[in-house]
């Protein structure tokens, strides 16, 4: 499979759809898009709403405004759409596990180097700073962070929202917006083999932390110095 490039993302045979006016946001929704307009604002927004526990709902923007909470994927919409308003393509990256618990990221691009804004119920897996030279590194960062009871990063995807095939709403629809879980599922993604001693090492040290610590999320990683 080929390597992703940012020219990728302008290159689908569907034209880009409308990004919303100001006047199509609400008051509410358009006070936090004025107040996040860097990637590490947005972070800091999504860090600091509560994790959506519930199971059935895939919600937009508008949708975590409202009800003040977010899980991965939802949070990687609302981060698009939030930083879209300024300027940036509303690009998502899927990480693939073993497990099937894929964890789904808004993927940014400042002075040639790549970083993430993300939310999950592992600190490890919260947005990375603009430092990575290509996505398979930055990829690569959350490798070992990924590791819990069941997780393995076994791949990675890439895609622009704004060229999804069937269209919906992904900003602010009122509905969940199952079809952008399902594209995320179907699209290509680019295998990641990684070493089963690392593996091995790192699965060892989680199940010996959540022993000791069973209430504590895991922040012991070498590379904290790159998280946003």
């Amino acid at each position: 499979m080929k390597a992703y490039h940012w020219s990728l993302f302008h290159s689908h045979s569907a034209p880009p759809t409308m990004a919303p006016c100001p006047q199509d946001f609400s008051p509410k929704e358009w006070a936090i898009i004025r107040k996040c307009r860097t990637p590490r604002q947005v972070q800091e927004f999504l860090r600091n709403l509560p994790y959506n526990w519930e199971k059935e709902t895939l919600r937009t923007f508008r949708q975590v405004a409202r009800h003040g909470s977010a899980h991965c994927l939802e949070a990687a919409l609302a981060a698009a759409t939030i930083m879209e308003q300024h300027g940036y393509p509303p690009v998502l990256l899927d990480l693939e596990s073993k497990d099937n618990l894929d964890h789904v990221l808004f993927l940014y691009r400042q002075h040639g180097h790549w970083g993430t804004v993300a939310k999950s119920r592992d600190a490890g897996l919260h947005g990375r700073k603009p430092v990575f030279r290509s996505i398979r590194d930055l990829v690569m960062s959350y490798v070992e962070p990924y590791v819990d009871f069941t997780g393995r990063i076994t791949g990675y995807g890439v895609t622009d929202l704004n060229k999804l095939v069937p269209r919906c709403n992904w900003r602010l629809s009122e509905r969940n917006i199952w079809v952008v879980e399902r594209a995320l599922i179907h699209m290509p993604h680019k295998k990641i083999k990684t070493s089963t001693a690392r593996f091995r090492r790192a699965l060892k040290r989680y199940l010996n932390f959540k022993k000791r610590f069973p209430h504590r999320q895991a922040t012991y990683y070498r590379n904290r110095h790159q998280w946003l």
